[in-house]
């Protein structure tokens, strides 16, 4: 079963797609199989030559288990990007939003409340930085790119304030025994990355809201006179991108045992890079959370070898620019191909 939606536009006229479509069954669904196909080969591939250079260490069960605990809060962020992406929108602000919950649960004063209160106050920093980005970009008619830009710089530079550039440590012992451990033997912050990108899969591809997701993508227009209310969609797009953030700033907080406004950086780069190399169409209207899911992989795999072969960050930054400009081409030399195709 292949996750892909590809809303007809009214210059199409085709038929409206209101549930996702088999591979065996359809050009476009198949079209998607082979692009997951390639991917789980260029991971696959990816594997072999971190063995190939570590065969000591790369596949041994530690280094595994740092590249997913690492790749799990990137992943998590990635879930919502892929749903404001699919939506035709773009977020630049994920890795400030992240920062922003990951300093306010771990002030002195959250942190006196327990566990519990530490949770709810990422989950609701992360919620209502995304729906202020979806409302000013649903009601307020402001471009994403400038809205999430101008929430970019003022949420990280609110963190700095709430923290005044200091490290804030975690004391809250209950809080760390719970997300820093295992059950079943997997750590718990893999669980959670299985657990959201479980409930996305579902939400994306299952509910009527997912449908209109992809409706909105594809054509808004059509989609408003349709019946659907685009404006609060695009505003709920948003809400759900910045819950993910939160849950992304509890992991990290778990994962450094600290919150600081220099956490989340470069993440919205990683986000929307996982996505577009998952098949995403940057336009809107199609995509995929598996896609996306095994893109996070790759980049971290690229991470992981790279880090084992002592090259540096900058070496890293260039690989990822290449694999981001690679994928948009691919994407439009396909887009050019189905074009042909119809006519």
């Amino acid at each position: 079963m292949s996750d892909v939606h590809t809303p007809s536009t009214v210059e199409e006229k085709e038929p409206v797609q209101t549930g996702p479509t088999k591979g065996v069954r359809t050009p476009s669904g198949l079209r998607l199989d082979v692009r997951l196909t390639i991917l789980i080969g260029v991971l696959v591939a990816l594997c072999v030559v971190g063995y190939a250079l570590n065969p000591e260490s790369f596949l041994g069960e530690s280094n595994i288990s740092i590249m997913l605990r690492l790749a799990a809060a990137i992943g998590v962020v990635s879930v919502g990007m892929t749903f404001v992406i699919i939506s035709g929108g773009i977020d630049l602000s994920v890795g400030s939003i992240v920062a922003l919950a990951s300093v306010w649960m771990t002030t002195l004063a959250t942190q006196s409340y327990g566990p519990f209160v530490m949770v709810i106050c990422a989950l609701a920093v992360g919620l209502g930085t995304g729906l202020v980005n979806g409302v000013l970009i649903a009601y307020g008619k402001v471009v994403p790119f400038i809205a999430t830009l101008a929430m970019y710089a003022s949420a990280r530079g609110l963190a700095e304030r709430l923290s005044g550039r200091q490290t804030q440590g975690v004391s809250e012992q209950g809080f760390l025994d719970f997300f820093r451990g295992d059950f079943l033997g997997v750590p718990m912050l893999i669980w959670m990355l299985a657990l959201v990108f479980a409930v996305g899969w579902v939400v994306l591809n299952r509910t009527t809201f997912g449908r209109r997701t992809f409706a909105v993508g594809g054509n808004a227009e059509a989609a408003r006179l349709a019946g659907i209310n685009v404006k609060w969609h695009t505003a709920m797009v948003y809400g759900i991108a910045g819950l993910c953030c939160g849950i992304a700033a509890i992991m990290v907080v778990a994962r450094t045992t600290s919150g600081a406004s220099t956490n989340g950086m470069f993440y919205e780069l990683d986000a929307i890079a996982a996505v577009v190399i998952g098949g995403t169409l940057l336009s809107g209207g199609r995509g995929t959370l598996i896609g996306t899911l095994i893109g996070v992989l790759i980049f971290t795999v690229v991470n992981s070898i790279f880090t084992q072969n002592n090259l540096d960050t900058a070496t890293q930054n260039i690989a990822k620019g290449v694999i981001i400009v690679a994928a948009v081409l691919l994407q439009a030399a396909s887009a050019r191909t189905r074009k042909t195709a119809r006519t």
